[in-house]
């Protein structure tokens, strides 16, 4: 138990250093994600104005009733796919990628890949 708060510890100290360098502004918002042991989240958020434009998650009703398991690559592209056409209906084409401390690899790389497909530019 003690090992997965210090890994937490960790997590939000390489997240606060990101943040440093990663601002998102109303023309380039930021695309913030955070992943827990079962779901997983996604929000666009215009920092200047402090504001959450769009947000999308695995406990979404229309994705949660579509998907088998919530904690997976397949559900993590769904969210991005879901984040993504919902950028596109509020005109947001390019966003800021910020991967919230965790390493770009698996559930966090499928979001990215899932966004992408659907047309939101990082």
């Amino acid at each position: 138990m003690l090992n997965k708060v210090r890994k937490n510890e960790k997590r939000v100290k390489r997240h606060g250093r990101m943040r440093n360098k990663v601002h998102g502004t109303p023309e380039r918002p930021r695309l913030n994600v955070y992943r827990s042991l079962n779901h997983i989240y996604a929000q666009i958020i215009d920092d200047i104005n402090g504001v959450t434009l769009i947000q999308a998650s695995t406990l979404d009703k229309n994705l949660k009733e579509k998907l088998d398991s919530t904690s997976n690559k397949e559900a993590a592209r769904e969210v991005g796919k879901l984040v993504a056409e919902k950028a596109k209906d509020k005109n947001i084409e390019s966003v800021v990628f910020d991967r919230g401390g965790y390493i770009y690899h698996g559930r966090v790389k499928e979001l990215a890949e899932g966004a992408r497909e659907c047309g939101l530019k990082f």
